[in-house]
């Protein structure tokens, strides 16, 4: 299909820009918010995903997201350790044959892993330009009147 990939309803709600004439009205309607990471995570991908739950639009991710959060949190603790593996041993080291500099293994899985993380950041709508286009509905900010002064700018 040409085009855009269509914004799921779920964000136009909490955009606030929801259309009855632009719903596709036969949308499947997945249930469940997200909570508790997976049990087969590790601890520093539990934080991770803890993070990503509390810091997500409320309500917008769903169990049937679950397998493309836990790709981002894998690829986001791998990612996290590649980098550590680059600051404790630097971009350079030598080749064990040669003992000539050649480029750290470690920055190849920096790399791969901060091109799965933009892509399933970019599907979960973790992703700066994502953010910039969401509106939050005056319903959800609540009597806080400066919450409400900020959504209206």
């Amino acid at each position: 299909m040409a085009g855009r990939k269509p914004k799921p309803t779920q964000l136009k709600l909490v955009q606030g820009t929801a259309r009855a004439d632009r719903t596709n009205i036969r949308e499947p309607l997945p249930t469940g918010n997200l909570d508790q990471a997976p049990d087969w995570m590790t601890d520093s991908q539990k934080e991770g995903w803890d993070y990503a739950i509390k810091n997500a639009p409320k309500g917008l991710l769903k169990y049937l997201d679950q397998s493309v959060l836990s790709v981002w949190v894998a690829a986001e603790d791998l990612h996290r350790q590649a980098l550590q593996g680059v600051a404790k041993h630097g971009m350079l080291t030598k080749a064990p044959n040669t003992g000539l500099p050649i480029q750290s293994p470690y920055l190849p899985i920096v790399n791969k892993q901060a091109a799965i993380m933009m892509k399933a950041a970019s599907e979960l709508g973790f992703t700066p330009t994502a953010r910039s286009r969401i509106v939050v509905a005056e319903e959800t900010v609540g009597d806080d009147p400066w919450a409400r002064l900020a959504a209206a700018v």
